[in-house]
């Protein structure tokens, strides 16, 4: 990879990497001590159901939004200096949010008991909890527009800094509430706490108040859907497929094993992410913005082989010692009551490592706007993820979930390496330009 040390002293991403870096530490520190407070003050069984309601939570996130984000950012940053159609794009973004989330919120509040069922089955009532979450949805919306707004001008140092103070935030509410409410006050943090950042970031808003009169009604354009749409698309399915399909695979485990070992399973994701945010953090920064420049082949396997060689031996070193210690690990993160979640290590990490191999080549799919490709090898992802999960959950336990998590990525990068074998494998003159398969 050797445009990446030249990339880090050039882009302007990277000029914030000790915010970057300072953000995701600051996550990784909140979610191991959230984890700690709901080992010690809940324990294993309210793990499982707290991984519900965050799974649902996220895709009601993301359906409120209608999926913009990514869409919105990049129709800013490309039409910041034309007032007009910055007005277009910015009213047309924010009232169709405005509106979904007025939807979704409604829904949700009259249909709490319907969710709760589906996400605690009727042994639980916390509908509140749900109608909690409805009124405080829109506060989020209104956080996550204004972030587009600040990452599509750029603004990225206060970006990472309202995130990090909201980060802290949402940490201390979650923990005074888990101390004092213990289950209750964990699903009440976990609907709150995405919320509470747009205090912060009223700050941000207030810097930029002139943009606000760039938002009117009258200005909806259907047409600007054109522009953002797809990436609209491609943010829908993974995020209402991934986290439907792991309520549905929590679930089964809950039904057909136990809740206890729900929790384990979520014990294990949530390790997970914690070290999955380090290495996602570089693609994002670094392979997107990069495939996107280039345009020959050679040049797209230049970056992903050189990607392997530098970046995935550290990263598998990583996770080899994570194994070695998972017996410190598990009761540091939790408590000594989650210690199954030892045996589920192997084939969650061994997935993991598959993943990242595959996404790195995937983004691609981002990155020149292949948008069915993406969209139907994400069906087809979480399709396998459940079947495989649900067919080794009933052979081999809990574990059965992790190995499907192996077996569906796995399949995953197997589509991927055919898709862009050409680009990767293929003998190519210098001048192809041509970087798809």
């Amino acid at each position: 990879m050797k445009n990446f040390i030249k990339y880090i002293n050039t882009n302007v991403l990277f000029k914030v990497a000790h915010l970057n870096s300072a953000t995701i530490v600051t996550k990784i520190i909140a979610g191991i001590l959230t984890s700690k407070a709901i080992a010690i003050f809940i324990g294993v069984e309210g793990m499982a159901l707290i991984g519900n309601l965050r799974n649902f939570l996220s895709a009601v996130q993301s359906v409120s939004i209608l999926g913009f984000y990514n869409g919105v950012v990049k129709t800013i940053a490309k039409v910041k200096d034309d007032s007009v159609k910055l007005s277009q794009t910015l009213s047309t973004a924010y009232y169709l949010c405005f509106f979904s989330t007025i939807l979704v919120s409604f829904l949700c509040y009259y249909n709490a008991q319907f969710v709760n069922d589906l996400l605690f089955s009727s042994n639980y009532n916390y509908a509140y909890i749900i109608k909690i979450m409805a009124l405080a949805l829109p506060f989020y919306a209104l956080n996550m527009m204004s972030f587009s707004i600040m990452n599509g001008f750029s603004n990225f140092k206060m970006l990472l800094i309202i995130n990090i103070i909201g980060q802290i935030l949402g940490l201390l509410v979650t923990l005074l509430l888990i101390y004092e409410n213990h289950i209750d006050g964990a699903l009440i943090a976990a609907v709150v706490a995405p919320s509470l950042i747009f205090l912060i970031t009223l700050v941000g808003i207030i810097n930029r108040r002139n943009l606000m009169t760039y938002i009117k009604i009258d200005h909806i354009r259907f047409d600007i859907l054109k522009t953002f749409g797809p990436y609209a698309a491609m943010a829908l399915v993974s995020a209402i497929a991934l986290p439907i399909i792991s309520i549905c695979i929590r679930n089964y485990i809950i039904s057909e094993v136990g809740i206890k070992e729900a929790g384990y399973w979520e014990a294990m994701n949530r390790i997970s992410n914690y070290y999955l945010m380090f290495i996602t953090s570089i693609i994002t920064l670094y392979i997107v913005p990069r495939f996107s420049e280039i345009d020959s082949k050679t040049e797209f396997r230049k970056e992903v082989f050189g990607f392997y060689k530098s970046v995935m031996p550290i990263f598998g070193i990583g996770l080899i010692l994570l194994y070695v210690l998972k017996s410190f690990i598990v009761p540091l993160i939790f408590s000594e009551a989650f210690k199954p979640v030892e045996n589920l290590f192997f084939w969650q990490l061994l997935g993991d490592f598959i993943k990242v191999l595959s996404i790195v080549i995937a983004y691609q799919f981002l990155a020149k706007k292949m948008f069915a490709h993406f969209i139907i090898i994400e069906i087809f992802l979480v399709v396998m993820l459940y079947i495989s999960s649900v067919y080794l959950i009933d052979e081999f336990g809990v574990k059965g979930a992790v190995m499907g998590h192996f077996i569906s990525y796995l399949m995953h990068y197997g589509i991927v390496l055919l898709i862009f074998g050409s680009s990767l494998f293929g003998i190519v003159s210098n001048d192809e330009t041509d970087s798809s398969s």
